[in-house]
This record gives structure tokens, C-alpha cells and sequence, in this order.
């Protein structure tokens, strides 16, 4: 009996675990009667009667096997979903924001789902053995990370975005993070951390930097900083052909960025318009339109602060001794969008159409123009940053072009894919939405006008000049 080993059993801990000490020296961990067994046996000890139990006896095993495994598959499930989310905005926003401070936020995410990831290894040993002393902590931290960002996401996609497959995860990952939150927080995991407090508050400011740039690049700087394009045009010198039955009139038109933003200009119009002799300035609609077209090639490039486009046309007057017109007039006009607030896929370039075409390869999505003829622009538009992608999703671009000789003009519709609503260009409450959304406006050009007798007496003259020095002058030899 001397040499029989003196096994003693404590009473369990908040986690379920009874030490066992043989002889006084601490031999293990158990949570039940047959890891009790097991460690006696690997010892050399059979399991007898003869254990003291301190704080319950062998009917005490509050340890619960199929709970924790259960709340561990939850809490790394809920983990990695996290860690999922936050890769994709990070490797996309680190490469591809449109924004220095948005790829800074990108790079955050990704240390972010590294944190996930490592939260997401410590539950096997949190709700395994606990031999990893922060185990838990790292699970805090990450559940709390998991929680600012699902919430905030939430509120971004319930206050200003639309329908994605991206709200059932937000609606899910909240009361999953609470659910994590107040476990851990029942069960005191952060103890034996020398600073729980600095720990919580760097985990707060790194997520409250991350969605920092969402609120200064979305909210503050589309008040504060606005687009500043300007458009111009001036008349050149008239010419007539050899028979005087053609006035030409070139006009030159130029566009420059004179503001800090740079744009895409979606696309571009120029009228140039006959008011007729008698005609009221207020009476604009017995206006003629004698030339317009597109000045801006191609529709969709971007115009970066301190950048100009020039272009040179010519409008043409048929008989113009006969045409009744008092004064010829310019107007410009162009769609722009903040280059900094989404991003254009090069089928807008390329797919321009005309509506014949159009017609023929009618799609059911397909959003409804106005009436012909035309000829349409169309593009797939990318937010500035992955989180907007995920609760708003990406758009559709549509600019139309009619090239109705009596009334042209542009409309632009703005909206997400699937959409296919009747044509209504001048929707004001969606325009404004897309305004602060995307900084998509309509610029007018300064407008320019001329009497048309002076711009025929100026051709006319500079007719008669190139007339008389192609005659010769009387008394000289007409050949060598």
C-alpha cells in the first residue's frame, strides 16, 4: 500500500476541466471519466476507488463534448465567412480603388482577414484544450471586428444601396458576431491578457479607419469639391463654294478640365442653330437646327484635371442669299462622370450602335430608347470600391444620341442591369441620386452667336478677293 500512488482529482474549472495530480505532481487535464481513465492508464495506474475528488465526485463532469463542438464549427464558420469577405475587398480595392486612401483601405482589410483567419485556427484549441493561452482573445477580437464591419455594411446596403445576394450574409454575420460576443464574454476570454483595453481600442480604429474612406470619399468630398468643366466655341471665317450657292461656316470647339476632379465624358453634343429674321429671343422654338453632331471622340474618355480636347467643324448653308436667318448661334453639351467615383468598361467605346441594329438584336433587358433614329452608348459601370460593388452592385451606362434633324439631343440612364423601366430621361429624382452617387451632371457650354448678314458679307468679300487675284490686270501679258 506504501507504494500505491496517491491519485487526487480538483474541482472543475469555468471551462469544464479537472486537474489531476499523482503524488502531488500534476499529471493533466481531464473532462470526463474516460479521458480520466486514459491519462491513469498511459500513467501505469489502474482505475480504482482509491482517488480523492475535490469539488464534486466522479458523477462531476460539467463539460458538455457535443456543445463546444458545435459552438466551435459556429464560431470558425462565422470566422471565415469574415475572412472571405474582407479578402475580396482587400485584394480589390489594394490594386484597383480609384482612390490613394481607398487601396490604403484596402491593404487594412487584408491585415483584417489575416486576424480572421488566425481567429478563426484558435477555436480547435479554445474550444479544444486551451493550451494556447490568448486563444481566446484572438477569437474576441476577431468577432468584434466581424460585427463593425457586418453592421456597417448593412446600414451602407439598407440606406442608399439595392438588392445583392451580399445582404443575407450582413444579415447573417450580425447576430452571429453578437451571438460570438456575448459567448466569449460569459466565459471571460480575454482573461490572463495584460492589456485587454489597448487591444480593443486598436481594433477599433483599425476598422473605424477602414470605413473612414468611405464616408470622406462618398459623403464629405462630393460636397466640398464639385467638377469644373468648361466648353467653348467660336466662330472661324465663312467661305463660300465657286457658285455662292454654299456658305460654309467652321466653328471651333474647345472643352478643358479646369477643376481638381477628372471625368469621363460619356458623351457630347454641339448645335448650331438659325434663329430666323423676326424671330423673339424668347421664342427659342422657331430656332433651326442647321448642324449638329457629336464633338467628343471617342465617348467615354476621360478628362484629367488641366487636360483640353479641341475640335474643328463646319456647318453648311445651302443658298444662303435666300436663307432668312437673322443670326447663327452655338450651344454645347456634355454628360460627365467623376472618374474618381466609378470606373467604365471598354464596351462603352465599342459598342456603339445604331438603332437599326439596335432593333434587330432586341433583348428583353434591354432598356427601352427614345424614338428614332439614334444611336446608343452602353457600358457596365464599377463603383470606386469593392464594399460599394457588394451593396450596390454595378450598373449599366446608357447614353443615347438622337440624331433627329429637327430636335437632337442626349439622355443618359444610369441604373443596375437587370433594370428595364420605360424611358424617362427627365427623371429628377433618380438623376440627383446619381449625381452624389457617381457626380453624373450635364455641363452646358457657353453659348456664341453671330449675325448671319455679317458672316455672309465676310465670305462674300473674301469671294471677291480671291476672284480678283485670279484676274488679270488689264495691259499686261496673259503669256510669257
Amino acid at each position: 500500500m506504501a507504494n500505491t500512488p496517491v491519485v487526487a482529482v480538483g474541482a472543475p474549472d469555468a471551462f469544464g476541466w479537472r486537474k489531476v495530480t499523482i503524488d502531488d505532481k500534476p499529471a493533466g487535464k481531464v473532462r470526463s471519466p474516460k479521458g480520466l481513465q486514459q491519462l491513469l492508464r498511459r500513467s501505469g495506474i489502474p482505475f480504482g476507488n482509491d482517488i480523492r475528488w475535490h469539488g464534486g465526485d466522479s458523477t462531476v463532469w460539467p463539460d458538455r463534448s457535443c456543445r463546444r463542438r458545435v459552438y466551435g464549427i459556429l464560431m470558425a464558420t462565422g470566422l471565415l465567412a469574415t475572412a472571405y469577405v474582407f479578402v475580396r475587398i482587400g485584394i480589390s480595392d489594394t490594386f484597383a480603388a480609384l482612390t490613394y486612401l481607398g487601396r490604403i483601405t484596402g491593404f487594412i482589410f487584408l491585415l483584417m482577414a489575416v486576424t480572421e483567419v488566425l481567429a478563426a485556427l484558435a477555436t480547435f484549441d479554445y474550444w479544444g484544450k486551451r493550451e494556447i493561452r490568448y486563444s481566446g482573445t484572438v477569437i474576441l477580437i476577431g468577432a468584434a471586428a466581424s460585427l463593425s464591419a457586418s453592421a456597417v455594411l448593412l446600414f451602407i446596403q439598407l440606406r442608399g444601396g439595392r438588392y445583392t445576394h451580399w445582404l443575407l450574409l450582413w444579415c447573417a454575420l450580425v447576430p452571429w458576431s453578437l451571438w460570438t460576443l456575448s459567448v466569449l464574454i460569459h466565459g471571460r476570454a480575454w482573461k490572463g491578457l495584460p492589456n485587454p483595453r489597448r487591444i480593443a481600442i486598436g481594433v477599433v480604429i483599425s476598422t473605424l479607419v477602414a470605413f473612414a474612406n468611405l464616408a470622406y470619399t462618398h459623403v464629405y468630398l462630393p460636397y466640398t469639391t464639385a467638377p469644373l468643366i468648361e466648353i467653348t466655341g467660336t466662330f472661324g471665317a465663312p467661305s463660300l463654294n465657286e457658285e455662292q450657292t454654299k456658305l460654309f461656316v467652321p466653328f471651333h470647339i474647345q472643352v478643358k478640365n479646369s477643376g481638381q476632379i477628372p471625368v469621363y465624358v460619356l458623351g457630347s453634343i454641339y448645335w448650331v442653330y438659325g434663329k430666323p429674321v423676326g424671330t423673339r429671343p424668347e421664342d427659342a422654338r422657331k430656332q433651326r437646327v442647321i448642324s449638329s453632331d457629336e464633338f467628343i471622340q471617342p465617348s467615354g474618355r476621360p478628362l484629367n484635371p488641366g487636360e483640353d480636347w479641341a475640335e474643328d467643324e463646319v456647318a453648311v448653308i445651302d443658298r444662303p442669299a435666300e436663307a432668312p436667318y437673322q443670326t447663327l448661334k452655338i450651344e454645347t453639351e456634355a454628360w460627365v462622370a467623376r472618374k474618381d467615383r466609378m470606373a467604365i468598361d471598354s464596351d462603352y467605346v465599342t459598342l456603339r450602335k445604331q438603332w437599326p441594329t439596335l432593333q434587330k438584336e432586341k433583348k428583353d433587358r434591354e432598356p427601352p430608347g427614345p424614338p428614332p433614329p439614334y444611336y446608343r452608348y452602353q457600358g457596365i459601370v464599377a463603383n470606386s470600391n469593392e464594399i460599394l460593388n457588394m451593396t450596390r452592385g454595378r450598373q449599366r451606362i446608357t447614353l443615347w444620341h438622337t440624331t433627329n434633324a429637327s430636335n437632337p439631343y442626349l439622355a443618359v440612364e444610369l441604373g443596375p442591369p437587370e433594370e428595364n423601366k420605360p424611358f424617362a430621361p427627365n427623371n429628377r429624382a433618380k438623376a440627383q441620386a446619381n449625381s452624389r452617387r457617381y457626380g453624373l451632371s450635364k455641363v452646358r457650354g457657353s453659348m456664341t452667336q453671330k449675325p448671319f448678314a455679317e458672316l455672309l458679307e465676310k465670305a462674300q468679300a473674301l469671294a471677291e478677293h480671291r476672284a480678283s487675284a485670279l484676274t488679270p490686270t488689264p495691259g499686261t501679258d496673259s503669256a510669257p
